[in-house]
């Protein structure tokens, strides 16, 4: 890393002296922008240097001023949203330049950066491209601009909580997805330690957001590995740009109509200030806090974990009862199994007792099969040589047992759970959320600037992986250094995630069940119930299970109670780490402090081709600071450090005005596997003005993720463990040398109706998946009003991750004892998908239609492989909206369909209905105050729907907000 350090060194000398040289000439472009009909000043439009990201925006008095090198000739570029775009030729002075708007779509106009790293028109994107800009995030039918985001073409959103969700496009979607970059200010927001996205926890407040872009599918070539199935770039606002304050108040009300609380009212404030000095030094600061009762995990459908799908049944019918989110229940036992050990523990101390001159069994043994329980009873009672004290432990302790064993008709071969706590019981819903971001500009030149950028976010949340995660007082936090030009960048930036009071609910609900009574006592009493019940002939097998559960949950504690509350505190308040059965210590707490540390910069070298190229180089190098005090990681004794490294190269030519060819290639390479070549070759072929077909052909992969590596951590009430799929990982829990069984011969052998086959790993542990992506689409304008996007797309994938649970016998053959592992694997094969989208948007008057359809299909898989497409194949979406339908009146509605799927991951799977949603807003702007009322809802309908399996139902949020300056 010292290495990489020096070099990033070097290359700032090269760029400020490369900058400084560019800054020899500059000149100062100021002017107005008025509305054309009502010669009123218009504020926040963009003037920028055209093909450019130089330039500003119009202020409260519709002024506008900013310093460029650009030598005129050149063309200044002002756009609006509802108004038509100017375009202009500076030759001579370019001070008091004047501009009048005229009402009209831009359709296809804006101007997009993420694409090819350079500003490019929408319509001349050589991949599929979508954008939010002010306007739409202002006037978004949804709670938030990242809500709005999932009526974009293409979008799919798993709600884990009411503020943890997770997006994705492509299929293959899944709770904190891993397969989907997001990037705030080029800042990657993953959380090390969790090793995804973590939603809009931390990141850009409504009123600091510029834009929002969005590139669907692989996007490895242009930004490093993760983005296989996506790529989300926002960008916050520019404070020399942006300035003055901004605050917004919103409340409402959600849960209405909910069976499990009244209607709850949630409140948000939003705040921002910016200023700038000379337009040399700017600052800005934004804080946003909400407050809310977070949607409920009430899915009490009896779960089949080897087939991770429903089945019938429920606490009453069924003893082996899992529910969904239900926590504690995950700890089951064979019957026969619990029986067999307590008649060998109870003969070996009697055998003890006696010295070794009594042996129970030999002596029942020497009764013939089928022996009625009176005639034990009777043998025990009368037999001479039984000594009499030992008769009570015979009669109660050891004799049912040994009948049971003798008798396995009398036994079902089944398994029993224990009885677990709904999550609402478990689960913290108090959800909070305070975000802060700020940052001090000061600009060396008009194009060089240099700038410290801090955002922080805490909060409570609940997130799901492969358990449900209670994310209390969870803080991340991104802090960045970047230097830019106009043909540079050069940025370092750490990412600091704190676990806070965070644990995981099954384990709490798990260890409240073993604080009341330990599941070694629990069994035991339930097995002993169950047949001393059954012995009455009378007796029903599910008499004698409500009998056995109502002895064994005898004084067990409720939710509510204060010995409830006490053990719940304690278990939330010890870390998984400090859990050690023997002594009673129990705990579900994390304690994570991983850190993200990231160098990178870009040189755009067209400017020394006379652009007559394109031509782009970058590199970057970060490390993975992992430190969970071993609650998630292996790394209680151990440091873990995770170093990756990456270069890549852009080169684009156009051919005419009718053709442009851009091939690109990146370079990765990890510490703990060999290096990847991701290349990309683009092209767009204008066949019309302003008709563009596009075709490319895009590759991706994704390291393993941090936990895929190195976890080591228990879920499923303790029932499982999870580990890291690297060879050491294999070789420590003897994976390789003492071979698991397979789940599902494992189930069979259990139940008597197969036999264990053994698994094997591949001695390489977990590698590396890639993906290999090729696009053909259309996008272009119809007149100046009706714009069409269209494209479909197929991807095929290799080494795709998943995941495999084997049981492993760490007994004897004799005597086994099994423990159940959850191991990160690569799928054999390989798994392709297909698929493709249609948009169209017209403009007529001020009115925007909008609609969308996206069709996603999965093709054969290979023998196996667990389905997690998790991707519905159609959804759509469609959508109205009028700026201003009356004076200052304006609004917009949008209806949100998608059809049912099969939703498949390492918490639970099953069908997810298809559900239509409408969101709706109507605002008023309130010009002497410069002020937005809005009054909306998302789902307002209040039609109670699930994105993913597992997680809960989010119903009607409806809400009135008020900004002023927004």
């Amino acid at each position: 890393m010292n290495k990489t350090i020096t070099k990033i060194i070097l290359m700032v000398c090269v760029l400020l002296w490369t900058g400084f040289a560019a800054f020899a000439q500059s000149i100062v472009v100021s002017g107005t922008v008025k509305d054309k009909l009502t010669n009123e000043p218009i504020p926040g439009v963009s003037v920028t240097v055209k093909g450019k990201t130089v330039g500003s925006s119009t202020d409260q008095n519709g002024r506008f001023s900013f310093t460029t090198t650009e030598k005129p000739p050149f063309t200044l570029s002002v756009t609006f949203v509802g108004y038509n775009t100017i375009e202009r030729e500076v030759t001579g002075a370019a001070s008091n330049l004047s501009f009048e708007l005229e009402s009209g779509a831009i359709l296809g106009q804006e101007v997009v950066v993420s694409a090819s790293r350079t500003p490019e028109r929408i319509l001349e994107s050589p991949v599929t491209i979508e954008r939010m800009g002010q306007a739409q995030i202002k006037e978004a039918a949804a709670p938030s601009f990242y809500d709005a985001i999932q009526n974009i073409k293409g979008v799919e959103m798993s709600t884990q909580s009411l503020t943890f969700r997770s997006y994705n496009t492509r299929g293959f979607n899944a709770n904190g997805n891993t397969r989907f970059n997001q990037l705030i200010d080029g800042m990657d927001n993953q959380a090390p330690g969790l090793n995804f996205s973590v939603g809009n926890i931390v990141g850009i407040t409504e009123l600091d957001v510029d834009n929002v872009e969005l590139l669907p599918g692989a996007s490895s070539a242009l930004y490093g590995a993760g983005g296989i199935s996506g790529t989300l770039l926002m960008t916050s606002k520019d404070p020399f740009k942006y300035q003055g304050v901004s605050f917004q108040l919103k409340t409402g009300l959600n849960h209405v109509n909910d069976n499990n609380t009244s209607a709850q009212e949630f409140k948000q404030f939003d705040m921002r200030m910016a200023k700038s000095w000379n337009n040399k030094f700017g600052a800005k600061f934004a804080f946003s806090f909400l407050q809310a009762k977070d949607w409920f995990g009430t899915n009490t459908s009896n779960f089949d974990r080897a087939a991770n799908m429903p089945k019938s049944g429920d606490r009453q019918s069924d003893p082996n009862y899992d529910g969904v989110n239900v926590y504690g229940d995950e700890v089951s036992q064979n019957m026969r199994a619990v029986n067999n050990n307590v008649e060998a523990a109870t003969r070996q101390a009697i055998l003890g007792a006696t010295g070794g001159l009594f042996n129970p069994q030999t002596t029942f043994n020497a009764l013939p099969a089928g022996t009625p329980y009176s005639t034990y009873v009777n043998l025990i009672n009368t037999n001479p040589a039984i000594p009499g004290a030992l008769r009570p432990t015979l009669l109660n302790q050891y004799l049912p047992f040994y009948y049971a064993q003798r008798n396995p008709s009398f036994l079902p071969n089944q398994n029993v759970s224990r009885t677990g706590y709904n999550e609402i019981d478990l689960v913290d819903y108090d959800t909070k959320s305070l975000k802060m971001s700020g940052g001090l500009y000061y600009n060396f030149t008009p194009t060089i600037q240099l700038m410290a950028q801090a955002n922080w976010g805490t909060g409570t949340s609940v997130y799901t992986g492969s358990d449900r995660y209670s994310l209390r007082n969870f803080n991340i936090g991104l802090y960045k250094l970047e230097l830019k030009g106009e043909d540079f960048y050069l940025r370092g930036y750490t990412t600091q995630e704190r676990s806070g009071d965070s644990y995981i609910s099954s384990i709490l609900g798990s260890y409240i069940n073993e604080k009341t009574k330990a599941s070694t006592a629990w069994f035991p009493q339930y097995l002993g119930t169950y047949i001393g019940a059954r012995l009455n002939p009378v007796v029903t097998d599910a008499q004698a299970h409500a009998a056995a559960r109502q002895a064994a949950d005898a004084n067990r504690v409720q939710p509510g109670s204060a010995q409830f509350n006490n053990y719940a505190e304690q278990i939330r308040n010890t870390y998984i780490s400090q859990t050690n059965m023997a002594t009673g210590v129990y705990g579900a707490k994390f304690n994570d402090k991983s850190n993200l540390y990231h160098y990178e910069g870009m040189y755009n070298f067209s400017r020394m081709f006379n652009n007559v190229v394109e031509f782009q180089m970058g590199a970057s190098a970060r490390r993975f600071d992992l430190n969970s005090g071993g609650t998630i990681f292996a790394d209680l004794t151990d440091e873990i450090d995770i170093d990756e490294y990456a270069a890549f190269a852009q080169l684009g030519k156009k051919f005419g005005e009718v053709f442009k060819l851009t091939v690109a290639g990146r370079y990765d390479k990890s510490q703990n596997f060999d290096g990847r070549f991701t290349p990309r070759v683009t092209g767009v072929w204008t066949v019309a003005k302003n008709s563009n077909i596009r075709a490319s052909f895009q590759t991706g992969f994704r390291n393993p993720t941090t936990q895929n590596q190195y976890i080591d951590l228990a879920v499923g009430g303790g029932s499982q463990r999870l580990i890291g799929g690297l060879p050491s990982f294999l070789d420590r829990y003897s994976l390789l040398s003492n071979k698991p069984y397979t789940e599902a011969s494992y189930r069979q052998a259990v139940a008597g109706t197969g036999p264990l086959v053994q698994y094997t790993f591949d001695p390489r542990g977990v590698r590396p998946e890639s993906v290999t992506a090729y696009e053909l689409g259309y996008k272009g304008l119809l007149g100046s009003n009706f714009l069409i996007d269209v494209y479909g797309f197929y991807n095929e994938f290799k080494d795709f991750i998943t995941g495999v649970n084997v049981y492993q016998n760490r007994g004897t053959a004799t005597s086994p004892t099994f423990v159940k592992f959850g191991v990160p694997v690569n799928a054999a094969g390989k798994v392709t998908a297909y698929g493709g989208a249609f948009g169209l948007d017209y403009v007529r008057g001020k009115y925007t239609f909008s609609g969308n359809v996206s069709y996603n299909k999965l093709n054969d898989l290979p023998a196996d492989y667990n389905n997690d497409f998790n991707t519905p194949e159609v959804r759509y979406n469609l959508g109205i909206s009028n700026r201003e339908i009356f004076k200052n009146v304006g609004f917009n509605v949008n209806y949100r369909w998608q059809d049912k799927f099969t939703w498949f991951s390492s918490f639970a799977g099953g069908e997810v209905p298809a559900f239509g949603t409408v969101d709706a807003q109507v605002n008023l702007k309130v010009p002497s105050v410069n002020s937005l009322v809005k009054i909306g809802g998302s789902n307002i309908l209040n039609k109670y729907y699930i994105t993913s399996y597992g997680n809960p139902e989010v119903g009607a949020m409806y809400y009135v907000s008020l900004a002023f300056n927004p």
